[in-house]
């Protein structure tokens, strides 16, 4: 059934309460009056600042009731004929015992018309005795048509305060620009779409990146989601070949939304690996690769001492990750959120389960990327083939990896990496992370300004051999997880 028909069976029923939780009132209005074509009763509105009024005529009536929320619930009590009334922002006059009392007497036919009252607000909480009287109605977002409507009378007005000049259009861009907007009221959309317009009077691939930060700052109202705008190429990131593949080969189906029959849609994958490898490069890499937002979830934040207060603002975040899809949501150090000795009160497992029934159960395209240092710390239920669509293992880097990421650094830097020995640095870094070498490089260059000469290999060569590895330091647990890796996990590179 479509919106308007769902409403119009709610007010042939007499459905005595209605609560409708929206930011676009105007929406609501509209979407009753059309209700009216096919179920006539009379349609009021009220709110405090223009009291009662009949808007069920081409125009409006003048105030019929008084603003004071006492006199207009009497006003409806005594109505002789039937109506719907829009009560716009009522509810925090509900917490007058009067007030609720009355509400329930009109709302139990007590002396009253089999009316339908209508609670409209961003946000509605009822007291426990309303609540359970209530239907609530939640109205559909814009589809694409909508929004392509709303885009075209924001062009139309731009054009018109512009002396004619009309919005350079690319619709391809204009397509990506529409997917992203959905999942928006049509109010905020149009802000963004306003924003984006009159920016250039263009609508164009360029604009995307700024949308995506207008939609963050428009949704993530939870605070536990932190957009990462320094986002990182494929090419800058060393390695990893075959994970470059992999997602490679999921790109068009992700982006476009819509996985040809009998593909499931790329969901995610686990990132494992030693400390300073590069994982959370790969995470930031496979957003730029998708080009999508890159979303980062830190567990930290989500932990509270009130109990329910932490399965709350996870699932706020996760509900906010849906709201800004196409993305991808970059869970960094997983294990650390997952893994309980079991002091918490049972927190671990519960969010544990909600993130898993979620992983199991979203439809919208968010793609996960979770990272993790210690796999042994992870909940087995996390591992099972499904949750993810593959665990990646990102190993020590090869020789071949070493020395494209000490010229990836050395360029980085400015300096021209053909000047020195990049297989013999290599060599010489055997067994360090891909920090640990970019650390090599700038403990060189630290070196060269103090000796004021320009960094050189044998300088370069000096700090890699004085500097000790976390695979030395750490020897036996980098190695243990190694082995573990090897035959569970497909290699990154």
């Amino acid at each position: 059934m479509s919106e308007l028909q769902d409403l119009t069976a709610l007010i042939r029923a007499n459905t005595p309460l209605i609560v409708i939780e929206t930011a676009d009132e105007a929406r609501v209005v509209d979407l009753f009056r059309q209700a009216l074509m096919h179920v006539w009763r009379a349609l009021y509105r009220w709110s405090i600042t223009e009291g009662l009024r009949r808007i069920d005529m081409d125009r409006e009536d003048d105030a019929v009731g008084p603003p004071d929320a006492s006199s207009a619930l009497r006003m409806i009590q005594e109505a002789e004929q039937r109506g719907i009334y829009l009560l716009l922002d009522f509810h925090p006059y509900l917490g007058y015992a009067s007030h609720q009392r009355l509400l329930r007497d009109i709302v139990q036919r007590r002396h009253s018309q089999p009316h339908v009252l209508v609670l409209v607000g961003t946000k509605v909480e009822l007291p426990a005795e309303l609540e359970a009287l209530a239907t609530r109605f939640n109205p559909r977002l814009p589809d694409a048509n909508a929004l392509l409507k709303m885009l075209r009378e924001e062009a139309a007005a731009y054009a018109g305060d512009n002396g004619g000049r009309r919005v350079e259009v690319d619709q391809d861009a204009v397509r990506q620009i529409l997917r992203n907007l959905q999942g928006l009221s049509l109010p905020d959309a149009r802000r963004i779409a306003r924003q984006l317009i009159y920016a250039d009077g263009a609508l164009r691939a360029d604009d995307l990146p700024q949308l995506a930060r207008l939609k963050f700052e428009l949704l993530n109202r939870s605070g536990h989601l932190h957009y990462e705008y320094d986002s990182a190429r494929f090419g800058e990131v060393a390695g990893a070949t075959r994970l470059k593949r992999w997602i490679e080969q999921r790109r068009a189906v992700f982006v476009a939304g819509d996985a040809p029959p009998g593909l499931d849609p790329p969901r995610g994958m686990l990132l494992l690996g030693v400390q300073g490898c590069g994982k959370s490069m790969l995470a930031k890499a496979t957003a730029a690769g998708f080009g999508v937002p890159l979303l980062r979830l830190d567990f930290a934040t989500l932990y509270n001492k009130y109990h329910g207060e932490t399965e709350k603002n996870l699932r706020d975040a996760l509900a906010s990750a849906e709201q800004l899809a196409p993305c991808v949501l970059w869970i960094d150090e997983v294990e650390k959120g997952l893994a309980s000795s079991g002091e918490d009160g049972g927190v671990s497992r519960r969010v544990l389960g909600y993130l898993l029934t979620w992983m199991a159960e979203r439809k919208a395209p968010v793609f996960i990327v979770a990272t993790a240092n210690q796999v042994h710390e992870l909940p087995a239920e996390l591992l099972r083939k499904g949750r993810f669509d593959e665990i990646f293992f990102v190993d020590l880097p090869t020789p071949d990896t070493r020395v494209e990421l000490l010229r990836l650094h050395l360029d980085k830097r400015g300096l021209d990496a053909e000047g020195f020995a990049l297989p013999a640095l290599a060599a010489a870094a055997d067994g360090f992370s891909g920090a640990e070498i970019e650390q090599a490089v700038v403990a060189g260059l630290y070196a060269a300004y103090a000796e004021r000469r320009p960094l050189d290999t044998d300088l370069l060569m000096a700090e890699i051999r004085s500097t000790r590895p976390l695979s030395v330091l750490m020897a036996e647990q980098v190695q243990a997880l190694r082995d573990w890796a090897r035959g569970r996990t497909v290699p990154a590179g």
